[in-house]
């Protein structure tokens, strides 16, 4: 699968500007590829999302309690973008524990060369 650069390259800042909102001290970022996936992994040290919120924050507008919300603002749009994004590739992303923290991962079809 061929994916829409542009898209996709807003995808990993929208995630990387998540991570760096939330991060205590560290962020850490994967890319591999197995099965016929490329996997992209980032992961933050910070407060985590709770697994009753992890789908909810794909919804629109969603901000999470005052745990998490050590930034000056945000729209609340953020995952949303990557979600739909993603979708749109017939992929998938969902939130881990990342003990502390949060981890994202993206799952796409990776290009055959």
């Amino acid at each position: 699968m061929t994916g829409d650069t542009d898209a996709l390259s807003r995808v990993v800042r929208n995630l990387l500007d998540n991570a760096v909102r939330y991060a205590a001290t560290s962020i850490e970022v994967r890319l591999g590829v197995a099965d016929g996936f490329a996997h992209l992994v980032i992961a933050d040290n910070g407060p985590g999302i709770p697994e009753p919120d992890r789908q909810r924050v794909f919804d629109r507008f969603t901000r999470l309690d005052d745990a998490r919300t050590t930034d000056s603002g945000g729209s609340g749009l953020g995952l949303v973008i990557v979600h739909d994004i993603v979708d749109a590739h017939h992929s998938s992303t969902h939130i881990e524990d990342n003990t502390p923290g949060a981890r994202l991962v993206v799952h796409l079809p990776a290009a055959h060369s």
